[in-house]
């Protein structure tokens, strides 16, 4: 900033503490409108003083971001920027390891999504950013090994249907004894020889 600017001071008006008859409550004394209503405006115009003075600060607040910006040396700059791309190239490492695990386990997990929960994918990344497959199997056989429950069922193939002989109605037209419809007409016939 400029030595010849100064920047504005914020005074800071005093609240009135409490009166003990304020502190004990309203009960002696009834509810006054107009002093309500003063205490309303003063705060507002209080409020709309802050807000004005806000105003004509952010300005000077930018403006000072974009000085310090411009102090910052070159070499400060190009560090700002590889931290940022190493932590980008780090999210895309994650990704990927991510991604080969998920993969390698679709074989034999039951939910791919598992395997890389249970795995700390960052052991599986090399000093040369490379990543390690034979070492993802290899854990993530020892992994289901540990917990058998996540491998993938071994019968897969989905099941035929048994037949039930006992449902529905038989080709020649003989129903079994136990036929709700049979026992009703039996009833029914009984009912009606009985008259």
């Amino acid at each position: 900033m400029p030595e010849n600017e100064e920047t504005p001071e914020v005074v800071e008006e005093s609240q009135e503490p409490a009166t003990a008859q304020e502190a004990e409550g309203t009960e002696e004394e009834p509810f006054d409108r107009a002093r309500a209503e003063a205490k309303i405006r003063k705060a507002n115009q209080e409020a709309k003083s802050l807000r004005e003075r806000l105003k004509e600060l952010e300005p000077l607040a930018r403006r000072a971001k974009e000085l310090e910006d411009a102090q910052k040396t070159e070499q400060e700059r190009l560090a700002e920027q590889l931290s940022q791309a190493e932590q980008r190239a780090q999210a895309f490492r994650q990704r990927a390891v991510r991604a080969e695990v998920r993969a390698l386990a679709a074989a034999e997990f039951a939910d791919p999504d598992d395997a890389h929960a249970f795995l700390d994918l960052d052991a599986f990344v090399g000093d040369d950013g490379e990543i390690d497959s034979d070492s993802i199997r290899d854990s993530l056989a020892d992994l289901l090994k540990r917990k058998p429950h996540l491998a993938r069922p071994a019968d897969t193939s989905p099941r035929r249907p048994v037949p039930d002989r006992t449902q529905g109605s038989s080709g020649n037209g003989n129903r079994s004894s136990s036929d709700p419809g049979v026992i009703f007409a039996g009833l029914m016939d009984k009912a009606l020889k009985g008259r």
